[in-house]
């Protein structure tokens, strides 16, 4: 699975936004339609609907709509965007039609483009040649909004580039979706409606004066003298706004125009809204579709796609989508309000079959990439550049500026501890969590708290600590103060939420992470109280380390040895088992490193970073540069196609000589290869380690393979990871405080930065007087 493959994947939790049936509009139709085929032709889909009214009450909508409002109201808008935001979803596919939304021309939909969290990708069903001023702002900020804009013709692309601005690398033109359906002779569906040895003529969609109808009847009597078989079917109730202010006053004016020009018998009209299953027979039922539009300003029909794209030979006005769907003779166009114009164009059609055939079948062959099943595929493509173009956005944004050289700067974000305190009670931190709520069932466990304590020290040091921070970090120290076993000499780790120990031993890890904090305390803790604590207790443990077989145990300890030394670097025991731990993890190394594999292990697994940090730290020149290059090949193994970070997948890990998992991807990773870049970039000064720290930061804000945030900025929380298709909601204790600690360890090395910098300003200040 290469970086291609996983950014071409169809995105599966995506969210419609529209109309939608049984609300009768064209719009609906193309909603629902739009939503069944995603879900038939993507496998695994799990897309939904956000259904747009037009009345208070809503409509009984089928399982799909997920969720309604009311187009009238603007808060319901924001909300909208909250209930997507709370949701697994990848895109948004807007529908967008003027009508449909409230607000001056339909601006209400603003609102909730504006509070949306994920990508949105927009049909434009509508783009006027001259729109009012309030048109263009609103489509214009439509398109600002969205990461991907689609339209259904050539027309409309240019109007969004030269009338609305919208830049031409933003907009997918994607023919409008049709059913898929065999080229029939019409003779076999006629006798469903009674049509036998009749020429059938259809009209079909919702009834509104601007449909021109009315010249289609104005022109039957002339055809009727050629082809005195043929009937008119208009297929379509009466638009709903309409009904409402004129009733049927629009249908009957028509019936009265049909026996005024005595075709009242060659006219039918079928007062009804048609599902896909019943139009597929009317439309088999066709002779001709004629779509007799008044006016040029229509720049998507569906109802002519439908006809087109099934094989029915097509007379029509030339409007926008007309001219460009019907050209080199694949269908026949009429002027403008011309009845005898249209007679001619039928009779022709009626009485030469040959051509009427050809012209069939020349738009059914166009319409096979129109069907369904196609324009879905380019509908998930356009979802899945969205994407892309989201993390490219992320990816541009540069890291701070270190060197004072005037380049675009990267800001930190704002440190927030809010849910480190909501997982933290009396105990000590809590494991895991549903959602952003402490999953209590679950308990505790001493890798967490000490990942805890070094977090709280390391702040309380940079001078981002706060006064609760300091009782935190007390409740931190006192659980593992509780964990450790002194029969054993080394830490239990899983304890129930009732204060049940659940082993009587923990793991290796454990014991050698709750070493990397006890160092920490000691080097970097300002309490006297806390440093003698952590002294009496690392002494007990620490020479039980090199009994141990884990290589990450080890690695977690010389980090904790690396801390103890910043203030006793005389110790001898400490600075025995520090050699004994490199000699026994460049062991490791001489045994399974290769040319193109110049690893300790054959397998990458968990927090693998951390083991060519601690050569990288180590002092020794050797050792030293071995952890770089181990580093180097690390980093770029773990660097997807596109630049971004794309770390080992926990789901299978990856042995050498083997397939590598993809996902699921873990903060812990990022955590982990963020404090070993920085460590290198210390160690070297080589500012392409710092930019890399940043590039793999920005994992955490969505710079990765779905380019989703795994850090809710609004809990102060991290999701517990990323799997193929969306981002794990939950976020639990290692996943948080693998974010706060990269983000800490930035924080500190800004600092550090800052006061190197000072303080070459002040010596500079005193040399030139």
């Amino acid at each position: 699975m290469n970086d291609s493959t996983v950014w071409n994947r169809n995105p599966k939790n995506v969210a419609f936004i529209g109309d939608y049936l049984p609300r009768q509009c064209g719009i609906a139709t193309f909603t629902s339609d739009l939503y069944k085929s995603y879900d038939s032709f993507i496998p695994d889909s799990r897309a939904m609907v956000v259904s747009v009214n037009d009345t208070p009450d809503g409509y009984n909508y089928p399982n799909e709509v997920r969720y309604d409002f009311y187009q009238h109201d603007q808060e319901a808008y924001r909300k909208a965007a909250e209930f997507l935001n709370s949701k697994d979803t990848e895109v948004v596919c807007l529908q967008h039609e003027y009508g449909i939304f409230g607000g001056p021309a339909g601006s209400y939909i603003l609102t909730l483009l504006r509070n949306l969290t994920m990508p949105v990708v927009t049909t434009f069903h509508t783009i006027l040649k001259t729109p009012s001023e309030e048109q263009l702002l609103v489509l214009k900020s439509i398109a600002d909004l969205s990461s991907r804009v689609i339209c259904m013709s050539e027309k409309g692309r240019d109007f969004l580039i030269n009338i609305y601005e919208v830049p031409e690398e933003k907009i997918d033109i994607i023919p409008h979706g049709i059913p898929d359906m065999p080229f029939v002779d019409p003779h076999f569906y006629k006798d469903r409606f009674g049509m036998e040895g009749k020429q059938t003529l259809l009209t079909f969609g919702l009834l509104s004066p601007n449909k021109g109808i009315e010249n289609v009847i104005r022109a039957l009597p002339r055809i009727r003298e050629k082809c005195p078989n043929v009937v008119y079917m208009v297929l379509g109730a009466t638009h709903p706004h309409l009904v409402r202010h004129e009733g049927e006053a629009y249908r009957d004016s028509l019936k009265k125009l049909a026996a005024d020009c005595g075709v009242r018998d060659h006219v039918r009209f079928y007062n009804q809204f048609v599902e896909l299953d019943d139009l597929r027979e009317y439309l088999g039922a066709a002779d001709i579709y004629i779509t007799p539009y008044l006016n040029e300003a229509q720049i998507t029909s569906g109802t002519l796609a439908y006809s087109f794209g099934v094989g029915k030979a097509v007379v029509s006005t030339p409007y926008w989508h007309a001219e460009e769907l019907l050209a080199d003779e694949r269908g026949v166009l009429v002027p403008f309000n011309d009845s005898d114009a249209i007679a001619e164009q039928v009779i022709n059609l009626l009485t030469d079959e040959p051509m009427r055939h050809a012209m069939r079948k020349r738009g059914y062959m166009m319409g096979r990439d129109m069907i369904w099943e196609r324009v879905i595929q380019h509908y998930a493509d356009s979802f899945a550049k969205a994407r892309r173009e989201r993390m490219t956005t992320i990816n541009n944004q540069t890291p701070y500026d270190m060197g004072g050289n005037g380049r675009a700067a990267f800001k930190l974000p704002a440190l927030r501890l809010d849910h480190l305190y909501r997982l933290t009670d009396s105990t000590g931190i809590v494991q895991h969590a549903r959602y952003h709520l402490p999953f209590y069932e679950e308990g505790y466990c001493t890798d967490d708290n000490a990942r805890a304590l070094i977090l709280a020290v390391m702040l309380q040091e940079t001078g981002l600590g706060e006064r609760k921070l300091a009782q935190a970090a007390d409740n931190y120290c006192a659980f593992l103060n509780h964990a450790y076993s002194p029969d054993h000499h080394r830490f239990r780790n899983f304890m129930s939420y009732d204060r049940r120990w659940l082993e009587e031993v923990g793991s290796d890890d454990s014991t050698g992470r709750t070493i990397w904090a006890l160092g920490v305390c000691i080097g970097r803790a300002t309490d006297r109280n806390t440093v003698t604590w952590a002294m009496s207790m690392l002494e007990k443990v620490l020479p039980t380390i090199v009994e141990m077989t884990s290589p990450r145990a080890w690695a977690f300890a010389l980090l904790g040895i690396y801390e103890y030394q910043k203030k006793f670097n005389d110790d001898r025991l400490a600075k025995t088992i520090q050699r004994q731990l490199l000699d026994k993890l460049m062991f490791r190394y001489t045994e399974t490193a290769t040319e193109d594999w110049p690893w300790f292990e054959d397998k990458l697994t968990y927090d693998n970073a951390v083991l060519a940090h601690v050569l990288i730290r180590s002092g020794d020149e050797r050792l030293v540069k071995i952890g770089l290059q181990s580093l180097r090949w690390l980093v770029d193994l773990q660097t997807s196609e596109r630049g971004h970070f794309q770390p080992i997948g926990s789901n299978g890990f990856y042995t050498k000589g083997q397939t590598r998992a993809y996902f699921d991807q873990q903060p812990l990773e990022a955590q982990s290869t963020v404090a070993a870049t920085l460590a290198a970039y210390v160690v070297t000064g080589d500012e392409e380690w710092h930019r890399t720290a940043i590039r793999v930061f920005k994992w955490f804000l969505g710079l990765n393979d779905l380019g989703l945030p795994i850090y809710d900025q609004q809990t102060g929380g991290c999701r517990d990871g990323l799997h193929i298709d969306r981002v794990n909601q939950n976020q639990g204790a290692e996943s948080t405080l693998s974010y706060l600690l990269a983000l800490a360890e930035l924080y500190n090395v800004q600092k550090q930065h800052t006061e190197k910098k000072s303080v070459q300003v002040a010596i500079s200040s005193l040399v030139n007087g």
